[in-house]
C-alpha cells in the first residue's frame, strides 16, 4: 500500500464527532471500500469509525486565534483520535478514546515523499498522521486493535465552530469550576451555552486538572452526549434540508471517509437514537511505556484489559451488561478512567 505524505492536517469537530458516527445509524448496506482497505460485505454489519482530529490552525482567522486562544505552531499530528462502533442493528453506539501519547508502533509503509520504505517503528499514537495520514494512521489503529475500520471523518477548527454555532450551540455542565492556563477556559459550576469559539476552547483544554489528555477525552465524551441531546431537542436531524446543511458545514470540500449525501442520509435517523444507548470509554492504560523505546514520554496500554475490550466491540456485544451503569468519575484518575459509561450519566443535573 502506498501513503502520501499529508501535508494539510485537519482537526476534528467535536460535535462532528456527532453527526458522523451516531449518524450512519441507517447503515448502508453495501458501502464504497476505504482506499487500502476491502469492500464491505453486503449483509447489514456492524460499522467501525476512526474520528481523527489534528492541531492544524491555519483554518481560522489571526482575530480568532487571539479570541479563542488557538494559537501556536501545528506538529501535523491528531491531538484526537476515537474509535466509533456502530452496531450491527444500529441500536447502540460505542466510543472508545485513545489518548494521542499512547505508545505505538507503527506498520511499514512507502513514503512518496522521499522514495523511502519506512520499516515499522515505535512512535507514539498520533505520529502516524503525520507520517502516513489517515491511510497509516488507520493501519496503525487497526493493528493496535484488532478492529477493522470501514469509515474516517477529520475535521478542521473552522468546521468546528461553524457546526457548533449552526447548531446553535452546545449545553455543557460542570459540577466544580474549570479553568485552563493555555485555553484560558474559565466556566463556573452549572451549565453554559457555549458557542463555536468557547466550545473550541472547551474541547482542547487540557490543563484543568491532573489528568490531562485523558481527562480531556472524558470532557470531549460528555461534550459529543451535550451535542447529541441538542440536535435532538431542536429536531435538526429530523429534517433532511437542515441535516444537508450541518453535514455540508461538518465536512467541508476536503477530503473524508463519508459523502455528503451518505453521511446526511444517515444523519436523519440519530434523532431516534436515545443517550442510553451511547457507551463511552477509554482505552485502558497499565502506566508509561520504557523509555528505551526512545519516543518519550508515553502511555501503554493495559494488554490483557485493551484485548477485551476491543474484543467487544470486534463481536459487537455492548461494553456494558443489560441494566449495568456506571456513573462518570469527576474529576478523573490520573490514568482515566477504564469503566465504560452510558450516555444517559452524562446529565447536566
Amino acid at each position: 500500500m502506498t501513503i502520501k505524505r499529508h501535508l494539510r492536517p485537519r482537526r476534528l469537530a467535536i460535535p462532528g464527532i456527532v453527526l458522523a458516527a451516531t449518524g450512519a445509524l441507517l447503515g448502508s448496506s453495501a458501502l464504497p471500500p476505504l482506499p487500502g482497505f476491502g469492500a464491505r460485505e453486503h449483509a447489514p454489519r456492524a460499522l467501525n469509525i476512526l474520528l481523527m482530529g489534528t492541531d492544524e490552525r491555519d483554518s481560522i482567522s489571526v482575530t480568532e486565534k487571539n479570541e479563542f486562544h488557538a494559537g501556536g505552531h501545528p506538529c501535523g499530528c491528531t491531538d484526537v483520535l476515537m474509535l466509533v462502533h456502530l452496531s450491527a442493528r444500529r441500536d447502540r453506539v460505542t466510543v472508545i478514546g485513545m489518548p494521542r501519547d499512547s505508545s505505538a508502533e507503527i506498520p511499514s509503509y512507502h513514503d512518496e515523499a522521499s522514495g523511502v520504505q519506512r520499516p515499522s517503528h515505535p512512535a507514539k499514537l498520533n505520529a502516524a498522521y503525520q507520517e502516513g495520514g489517515p491511510e497509516l494512521t488507520t493501519r496503525t489503529v487497526q493493528s493496535m486493535t484488532g478492529v477493522n475500520v470501514d469509515r474516517f471523518v477529520q475535521v478542521d477548527f473552522r468546521r468546528f465552530i461553524d457546526t457548533v454555532d449552526a447548531a446553535g450551540g452546545v449545553e455543557v455542565c460542570t459540577t466544580r469550576p474549570l479553568k485552563d492556563s493555555a485555553t484560558k477556559l474559565d466556566l463556573a459550576p452549572g451549565k453554559h451555552r457555549l458557542g463555536g469559539g468557547r466550545a473550541l476552547e472547551y474541547v482542547r483544554s487540557r490543563h484543568v486538572d491532573s489528568s490531562a489528555d485523558l481527562g480531556r477525552i472524558q470532557r470531549q465524551q460528555r461534550f459529543l452526549v451535550q451535542a447529541l441531546r441538542g440536535l435532538q431537542a431542536r429536531r435538526l436531524l429530523s429534517d433532511p434540508g437542515r441535516a444537508l446543511f450541518l453535514t455540508r458545514t461538518l465536512l467541508g470540500g476536503g477530503r473524508q471517509g463519508f459523502s455528503v449525501n451518505e453521511l446526511a442520509q444517515e444523519a436523519v435517523a440519530l434523532g431516534r437514537l436515545p443517550a442510553s444507548a451511547t457507551e463511552f470509554t477509554i482505552v485502558p492504560i497499565s502506566g508509561y511505556a520504557p523509555a528505551s523505546l526512545g519516543i518519550g514520554s508515553a502511555l501503554a496500554w493495559d494488554a490483557r484489559k485493551a484485548d477485551a475490550l476491543f474484543g467487544k466491540v470486534r463481536r459487537d456485544e455492548p461494553l456494558l451488561a443489560k441494566g449495568e451503569s456506571h456513573e462518570p468519575q469527576d474529576p478523573p484518575t490520573v490514568l482515566g478512567s477504564t469503566v465504560p459509561v452510558r450516555g444517559s450519566a452524562y446529565a447536566c443535573a
